[in-house]
């Protein structure tokens, strides 16, 4: 007699020669803590287990033993045979790994291996393993075992084992981070017959047994590629130059994040523009090293070993083609033999010198087609900056601070908000800031706030003694007075400005290299050429609600060392006005909006990049959520009495002296007009409907490409053409302007008849002009048209739409049909075009800082984007298997995708659209996980947040 269902334990089916599915002792729906102890298995014993019964198999490893493959050899020779796909992703930390263990993972059992070569820091540390199977019962180790024999059988190593069945949202973000590590480019493929001189270089080099020196000087051959943050800005710049026209341009970076190879890829993008495959090029720096190495990074990133000359010390060029040249060469006599429009391309390093009169010589005589100037640095020591003197006021292209931090580039910080008990609510205000010497007599002689920096670097430093500090200050006399402050305190310290002769200057800077120093006090004396890698601590004792000048500040301590584990920023907060902005910092900060700031500062900021922190320590906290809070809350009355004080009916002058961002002035259906009349700068009457017409502006910040701008601009115009005398583009443009405005068809029969009433609403038309001319000048995001099979959708790759946009685009909003309004769906199929639309919002809940919440859609690749279907999607349903054959079938798929759902102003955040998509795979069915390769690659900053994981 049966007593009932009993669980099957095993199955006698040999897997292969001497291999049978075993089970592993931990059960497969179980987790467990695997401690290599006498009680425990052995991890060893455990992973040939999983081994034995896995259909895919994924390892991440910092490095790889020969000794740990022994102990797996036969339950890895068995997956093979069985054709498992096994994935292997490890680094060259501390030369750790054995080459020949690599090459057998390759060789012998088939695997597919990535390396990280990275040298700079620890780009990765964990140790896991994931087992796939077909049955549902996935499994996963994460702990502290490398693969090497220590690790699986004795060493005293911790490892947790996870499952599908007890753990499913842990195994769902492992799969999801290790995909996103496999398609990352920081993970290069691994031959053996390929790539294996280069390995053991790098593995001798992180090992100490070689330096950079030792390596063969041969061109690598592979293709150099931007990192996130070089694409980024090489874009910005291309929009620059391409949309808006301006051919000199200014790229701002910190020191060590590629400037160099930035110029170098930019002169490799422009070559296709000229002519000539290379154009002439003149590179100018002062130095000879910067000009060998600036010409070794060009020749890598062409892949020409001859491309370029130098002229410096006695170097004369012979074909005069491109140059890279000291600007001490550059003599009035030289340039007298050389032609204003000689060279195509000009770059000037070090462009903060650019006002020297070496470096105005040059720029004076050439008449380059292109000029970029390079720096880390765009404040002169007068205060000024170069952008103002040789670019009109602008920075085409400035590094992001996350960015940055996220890629490694610089070194972490550790942000300490310290209230210091100062009132400055009656200090004098003016031009967004306060009086320098109102603050200059608050802080000069205040001991009570002097003792609290002093104990403060005493509770955050670890070695007081040995600390390498900058104190910035208001005035000469406040930084004379801390610098006798902390000399009592038994600090060794120095105050220098501008009356500071400049042989001391240098001599304390040399000194606090040398560590003869512990802090220099100043006022506006680090803003050119200081370069002092190992300054390791920021005193912050003057405010500034500038975002520039504090990463100005942040930069000059933020230099990569190897003896400096992270920067440490101790900004000093008093009571302030409430015109004073303590968001723009934290922006920088973090890349946050006003609204989600607010709740990362309630939550002690959750996510910021690997080993950063940002601490807001007692009343500090407070101070810095009321003040943000009062700018989130500026009323209509608030900004009444700011165009007021301006006077102006100019959109753009106003957003320039005030500070604010556009946003602010659209919330709660507010308008530029309604701000205009209520100040009384604005005393015609309004006609009617203009009210209602006016609560709809908000819906053309995102406006960011310059063909759809100006078809707008052509229909708001006094003499704008009727609907039915439009080209087909252009009536379309005309829909999309039309359902932007009404939503719901405002009760008109006819586009004519919606569009024709504009003529009445001079006002609201003008405003529109204003808000579009000013959107478009912030756009930083190149448009791309769709190909053939939608080049008549006026729709731009990598620009932003809202849905009714989208709709009326995509012709599915159309009088007498859909509005809009009423569309709520994620997913639209176009019968007339044969296109899927799938509308995505990566981040669903936007206060939810649940691990899991990010697992569904996101970006596996620049090029590869996951995306699950609606709950009710079947892969054997009609939409499923349109989605799985749709180009062998003839449809097509176009991706929209954004970050939230709402803007900071509570308004629908519009979509970019990511362009056409193609079908690789899926998993599952109701709903189905689909992987799409995009056409074209995902914008560097979007690809930052739209990853699982920072690149």
């Amino acid at each position: 007699m049966v007593d009932g269902p009993r669980q099957l334990l095993a199955l006698a089916e040999q897997e292969a020669p001497g291999v049978f599915a075993v089970r592993p002792l931990t059960p497969l729906s179980e987790t467990s803590l695997i401690t290599n102890s006498p009680e425990d298995p052995s991890l060893g014993a455990e992973l040939r287990a999983e081994l034995a019964t896995a259909d895919r198999i994924d390892l991440l490893c910092a490095f790889v033993k020969w000794y740990g493959i022994r102990v797996l050899e036969d339950s890895l020779r068995a997956a093979k045979e069985r054709g498992v796909p096994i994935r292997v992703i490890t680094t060259t930390y501390i030369g750790a790994t054995d080459r020949h263990a690599l090459d057998r993972l390759v060789r012998d059992f088939g695997a597919e291996v990535k390396v990280n070569y990275e040298l700079r820091s620890t780009r990765l540390h964990a140790k896991a393993w994931l087992f796939r199977r077909k049955s549902g019962f996935d499994t996963a180790y994460v702990g502290s075992s490398n693969l090497s024999k220590a690790a699986l059988l004795d060493g005293l190593e911790w490892n947790v084992r996870l499952s599908s069945i007890a753990t499913p949202a842990v195994l769902n973000k492992f799969e999801a981070t290790f995909d996103a590590y496999w398609n990352d480019i920081a993970f290069e493929s691994y031959d053996p017959d390929n790539h294996g001189e280069r390995l053991d270089q790098a593995l001798a080099q992180a090992s100490g047994h070689t330096s950079t020196t030792d390596l063969k000087i041969n061109l690598s051959g592979l293709e150099v590629r931007p990192f996130p943050h070089q694409q980024d800005m090489l874009e910005r710049l291309r929009v620059e130059r391409e949309i808006r026209g301006r051919n000199r341009n200014l790229l701002v970076a910190a020191t060590g994040t590629g400037k160099t190879v930035m110029a170098a890829l930019d002169y490799r993008n422009l070559s296709g523009a000229y002519d000539t495959e290379q154009p002439r090029l003149l590179f100018v720096a002062h130095r000879k090293e910067i000009l060998r190495q600036s010409l070794r990074t060009y020749q890598e990133v062409l892949d020409n070993a001859s491309f370029g000359e130098l002229l410096h010390s006695g170097q004369e060029p012979q074909a005069w083609e491109q140059v890279f040249a000291s600007v001490q060469s550059l003599n009035v006599r030289r340039l007298e033999q050389l032609a204003p429009d000689h060279f195509d391309i000009i770059v000037i390093d070090e462009f903060h010198h650019a006002t020297a009169a070496t470096y105005r010589r040059v720029i004076d005589h050439f008449k380059p087609k292109e000029l970029l100037g390079l720096t880390a640095t765009p404040e002169r020591m007068d205060g000024l900056n170069v952008q103002d003197e040789f670019f009109e006021g602008r920075i085409a292209a400035e590094l992001r601070l996350w960015e940055a931090l996220e890629n490694d580039l610089l070194c972490p910080f550790h942000y300490f908000g310290i209230p210091d008990g100062t009132d400055l609510t009656n200090l004098g205000w003016s031009k967004g800031t306060y009086a320098d010497q109102d603050l200059g007599n608050l802080y000069t002689g205040n001991h009570a706030r002097a003792r609290i920096v002093v104990k403060q670097i005493r509770d955050k430093v670890s070695q007081p003694g040995a600390m390498r500090a900058l104190g910035f200050c208001v005035t000469k006399s406040h930084a004379h007075f801390m610098a006798d402050f902390f000399r009592k305190a038994g600090f060794k310290t120095v105050a220098l400005d501008s009356d500071s002769p400049s042989g001391v200057r240098t001599q304390a800077l040399a000194d606090l290299g040398d560590g003869k120093l512990q802090v220099i006090f100043s006022v506006d004396l680090f803003n050119e050429g200081l370069d002092i890698p190992d300054v390791d601590t920021l005193l912050l004792l003057r405010p500034t609600n500038s975002a520039t000048i504090f990463l100005q500040q942040l930069g000059r301590g933020l230099r990569r060392t190897q003896t400096k584990p992270v920067l440490t920023v101790l900004d000093f907060i008093g009571q302030h006005r409430a015109e004073f902005r303590f968001e723009e910092q934290f922006r920088a900060l973090t890349n946050l909006s006003r609204n989600r700031l607010v709740d990362h500062i309630e939550h002690d900021f959750p996510q910021l990049p690997s080993g950063c922190q940002i601490i807001l320590e007692g009343k500090s906290k407070d101070l810095v959520l009321d003040n943000i809070r009062t700018q989130l809350g500026a009323t209509v009355k608030t900004l009444v009495n700011e165009v007021r004080a301006y006077s102006t009916e100019q959109l753009a002058e106003y957003l320039h002296e005030s500070r604010r961002e556009i946003k602010e002035l659209y919330k709660s259906d507010n308008s530029w007009t309604t701000v205009l009349r209520k100040a009384g700068v604005l005393k015609d009457v309004a006609p009617s409907g203009e009210a209602a017409l006016l609560k709809r502006v908000h819906a053309f910040l995102h406006v960011d490409d310059p063909d759809r701008a100006e078809a707008y601009l052509r229909l708001l115009a006094d003499d704008a053409p009727s609907y039915e005398a439009l080209s087909p583009t252009d009536q379309t443009y005309a829909r999309m302007l039309f359902f932007n405005l009404w939503d719901n068809a405002g009760g008109f029969t006819s586009y004519w008849e919606g569009l024709e009433s504009l003529r009445d609403q001079p006002v609201l038309r003008d405003e529109l002009r204003q808000v579009l001319s000013y959107v478009m000048e912030q756009a930083d995001h190149f448009p791309i048209p769709l190909p053939d099979s939608h080049s008549h959708i006026p729709l731009k790759v990598h620009s932003s739409y809202n849905r009714s946009e989208i709709l009326a685009a995509l012709g599915v909003a159309r009088l007498g049909g859909q509005m809009p309004r009423s569309f709520a769906q994620g997913v639209q199929w176009v019968e007339e075009i044969r296109t899927d639309a799938l509308l995505i919002t990566l981040e669903k809940n936007e206060k939810d800082f649940s691990p899991t919440v990010r697992y569904k859609d996101y970006a596996l690749s620049p090029t590869l984007f996951h995306w699950e279907s609606q709950n009710a999607t079947a892969d054997n349903s009609p939409t499923g298997l349109r989605y799985q054959h749709h180009s062998q079938q003839g449809s097509h798929v176009l991706l929209f995708m954004r970050r939230y759902k709402n803007t900071d102003i509570g308004k629908s955040q519009p979509w970019m659209l990511l362009g056409p998509a193609t079908y690789e795979d899926h998993t599952g069915s109701k709903p189905m996980a689909i992987t799409w390769r995009l056409d074209q690659e995902l914008p560097a900053d979007v690809w930052s947040y739209a990853a699982i994981t920072a690149s």
